[in-house]
């Protein structure tokens, strides 16, 4: 991935770097992120190849699998290459059928972070996510409390660094009253454009605005004018959009995710992959 491209290094306020080209892990595990991967050894060969590409920013947590994922990273990375970044997410817990089940009481929050740390064979976690929200729903419920005690384990040094995920631009305003803030991950997407004001905001305090699901919810017609797109850049639609996402923001990282070392690689080259100005205005129109 070149420096000077999309691409490149992100240094944020509060001192953390990130590759905007990242890696979310969440697919390594079963079907719905549940169970153990059907190729172990393929999901181990992903995260190697991951780092060996350049990319320096893993999304991760307890809850995929759950704890399957983290124990793959520990096998296939620990000891981590001083410049990885390994960005995981507490506030919620698996049931036995695989629902997801949120869990923001301050004591178990306390309870996952600890569970992240040995699972990854850490002293510290770089980034902790607070997930508030669903990946398709946000509240303005208060997260004070629950922010309060990550940011109490970042004094004990436990965390270095804070974030939130599914949340509501008056939530990062709460939290940032408690903590520094330095990564907000929302789903958004050419099709899926709420958030356009808090990806400015982010872009105006330098937060890494993770956008995930970068080709969910498209309409047909939506999804033929990514098509005509990549077809005249020779890219695969999914470059384009995520293309597209690097060139929507200059504190915008990307967290795709596969099980597939080929489409890791192919995901990776969007990092490299420049939007001429018609195709830019061409995508903006999308949701118009």
């Amino acid at each position: 991935m070149s420096e000077n491209l999309p691409g490149g290094p992100l240094t944020l306020a509060d001192g953390l770097t990130l590759s905007r080209m990242g890696y979310g892990a969440m697919q390594l595990a079963g079907p719905r992120a549940f169970g153990p991967p059907r190729d172990r050894e393929r999901a181990l060969a992903v995260l190697r190849e991951a780092v060996d590409l350049g990319v320096r920013h893993i999304d991760t947590s307890d809850f995929y699998g759950p704890v399957v994922v983290n124990e793959l990273i520990r096998e296939a990375l620990h000891p981590y290459p001083e410049d990885l970044h390994l960005v995981t997410k507490v506030g919620a817990r698996r049931g036995d059928d695989g629902s997801w089940i949120p869990s923001l009481d301050p004591a178990d929050l306390k309870a996952q972070v600890q569970e992240n740390l040995r699972h990854l064979g850490l002293d510290v976690l770089d980034v902790v996510n607070l997930r508030v929200g669903m990946s398709e729903s946000t509240t303005d419920a208060p997260l004070g409390e629950q922010f309060a005690a990550l940011a109490e384990l970042r004094q004990q040094g436990l965390i270095r660094h804070l974030g939130l995920s599914g949340v509501t631009p008056n939530q990062l305003t709460e939290a940032q009253a408690i903590a520094p803030v330095v990564t907000v991950q929302n789903l958004y997407n050419l099709a899926n454009r709420q958030d356009d004001a808090l990806v400015d905001r982010c872009a105006a305090e330098n937060i890494a605005f993770a956008a995930f699901f970068p080709l969910g919810g498209f309409t047909p017609l939506q999804s033929d004018t990514l098509s005509g797109v990549a077809a005249r850049m020779g890219a695969s639609p999914q470059q384009v959009a995520l293309a597209w996402l690097l060139q929507r923001s200059p504190t915008t990282v990307l967290i795709p995710g596969t099980s597939s070392v080929a489409h890791l690689r192919e995901n990776v080259a969007a990092a490299d992959l420049e939007l001429p100005p018609d195709a830019i205005e061409e995508l903006d129109a999308v949701v118009a």
